[in-house]
């Protein structure tokens, strides 16, 4: 017997997690865990029902790139599948009808066609005189559509299906209500961080600052007065390490910041270890900044004899940040290139690292420091520095796929290598051999490396190919992506400097493709002709009249 509209009814259990509706051509059968009989009885009342047929039609809109893979309004070759769903969903019959356009066209659905399916669901709920009846599973069902699919949704479609929700009856603690409200607060921006308490000291406001999870979003500014309220004795290793750290994890290239870092490593050298100086020093060679503090060198150079022996991971450390500023001292590479260091450290956990790092460091001896006369590394203990693509550069969205592309298209396959490691052990995203007429050659008659350590060629030519005799070229084209630069500046980070001062020592000609310019590109056409551009500026030819 069916229970009048408007009288309480039992309530139902929750939807269970499984719950999933049919494919095409699959029946629709009742759930035993439904909760429809409490959308369609109290909680339901005419008036809410009522209030769905005066609430505009739902537009199909853009709602940029999502797992449904969404077009544009006329911008796709799915728009009129999309838009003819709409018009089903609008002219549906029975909410059982509505379900079935939704579940039986799974590649069709948008976020926006289920804000139209709860505003026809109410409009066939508050139809006269008699509305459609309604299964259990069936509301159920549209209810863990929606569920399954909101994190998909954009903000003006989840308040739109809120506020459906809210007028058919769903009950706020509900599982619908509670999703499409957990993913509006996702989407919420952040609130600001709460002012530091006056109570605390300056070195102590400092902290906390940075012990803040948000404070990114804080202004730099913020931080540069935090800094300039603090005495010098409220200063303490670890607020220093953490403004430090944090310097160097989000690239900010704050001169003041790192000033008052080298001014208190000059000031407090006594009571440092190498270990709190490694961290210190960091931001310096990942921001390559070189301090105006004029005992800052001489201060590392004491702590370093001091403490090298002590925490040889640390000292080597120390090195590699100083190297990426070309400020290496020859009494500490004495010391990390001498066989006791080297034996001792070939039995540590971090032996594979610090033999990198070394391997790096006598890179830069050999092509940056002419007249050290010291030990050197070993070969048999040499490794390839970065033998591959850095890992920011493989989890983040490049352009080196299309720009791999153009040059397939412009030069051929066979003309250029992506991502090939030379020695000593640098990845190049692209590499060109180029004979002395200017023609871009087929890298497998050629041997693509130059000899490390390079050798002089006669008339300044660069290194001999010994397949063609003939003077080679090599042309590295460099991709230099947003973050490979500090932070709101035009200044490459440590490493990639250092990358590219090495290669062009050992004799390869940089290619610079900076962000800017590949993100002005719209589509490959336009790239291949800013490719073509770059090439020829550099005398480069290729195809019939190139060879």
């Amino acid at each position: 017997m069916r229970r009048p509209r408007g009288e309480p009814g039992p309530r139902a259990p929750r939807p269970t997690e499984g719950a999933t509706c049919a494919g095409p051509g699959e029946s629709w059968s009742p759930s035993p865990n439904s909760m429809l009989r409490v959308l369609l009885s109290a909680q339901t009342s005419p008036t809410r029902l009522s209030g769905l047929l005066v609430i505009p039609p739902v537009q199909p809109c853009c709602l940029g790139p999502s797992k449904w893979g969404d077009w544009p309004p006329g911008g796709g070759p799915s728009t009129g599948h999309v838009q003819g769903l709409q018009r089903l969903l609008e002219q549906a019959r029975s909410p059982g009808e509505l379900l079935r356009w939704l579940g039986q066209n799974p590649t069709k659905v948008r976020a926006h066609h289920y804000p139209v399916a709860l505003r026809r669901l109410g409009q066939l709920l508050g139809s006269r005189p008699r509305p459609p009846p309604v299964e259990q599973a069936t509301l159920q069902d549209l209810s863990q559509l929606i569920i399954r699919n909101c994190p998909a949704f954009d903000m003006h479609t989840i308040h739109v299906c809120l506020h459906l929700a809210v007028l058919l009856g769903f009950p706020a603690d509900g599982p619908l209500v509670r999703a499409l409200e957990q993913e509006r607060r996702l989407r919420l921006p952040p609130k600001p961080p709460p002012p530091l308490s006056s109570l605390l000291r300056g070195g102590q406001r400092l902290e906390a600052a940075l012990s803040c999870p948000r404070f990114l979003r804080y202004p730099r500014q913020h931080l540069i007065s935090s800094l300039a309220e603090t005495r010098p004795e409220e200063l303490t290793p670890h607020v220093m390490v953490l403004l430090a750290q944090h310097l160097a994890r989000h690239r900010l290239r704050e001169p003041q910041l790192l000033e008052a870092i080298a001014r208190f490593l000059v000031v407090q050298e006594n009571q440092l270890s190498s270990k709190v100086v490694q961290k210190l020093v960091l931001p310096f060679g990942r921001l390559n900044y070189l301090p105006l503090e004029q005992q800052f060198m001489p201060c590392l150079e004491r702590i370093l004899a001091r403490e090298a022996g002590v925490a040889p991971l640390a000292t080597v450390n120390i090195l590699m940040s100083l190297c990426q500023l070309r400020c290496l001292p020859f009494r500490a590479l004495h010391f990390v290139f001498s066989p006791g260091f080297i034996n001792y450290i070939s039995g540590t956990p971090h032996a594979l690292i610090v033999r990198r790092y070394l391997s790096l460091l006598d890179t830069a001896v050999e092509l940056e420091l002419p007249g050290y006369r010291g030990p050197r590394l070993p070969r048999r203990q040499q490794v390839p520095i970065f033998p591959q693509p850095l890992i920011t550069d493989r989890a983040r969205c490049n352009h080196k796929d299309i720009v791999a592309e153009g040059l397939r298209q412009l030069l051929g396959e066979e003309k250029y290598r992506q991502d090939l490691t030379v020695p000593p052990g640098y990845c190049t995203d692209f590499l060109l051999c180029v004979g002395s007429s200017g023609a871009v050659l087929p890298v497998r008659t050629q041997d693509p490396f130059l000899p490390y350590p390079p050798r002089s060629c006669p008339q300044g030519q660069a290194a001999c190919s010994p397949t063609t005799r003939d003077p080679a070229q090599r042309v590295v084209l460099v991709l230099r992506e947003r973050w490979h630069f500090c932070r709101d500046g035009r200044v490459l980070l440590g490493s990639r400097a250092l990358r590219e001062r090495h290669l062009g020592l050992m004799g390869y000609q940089l290619l610079p493709l900076p962000f800017e310019e590949l993100e002005s590109q719209r589509g490959l056409p336009q790239l291949k002709s800013y490719l073509r551009q770059k090439l020829q500026a550099l005398g480069l030819r290729w195809g019939p009249e190139g060879g």
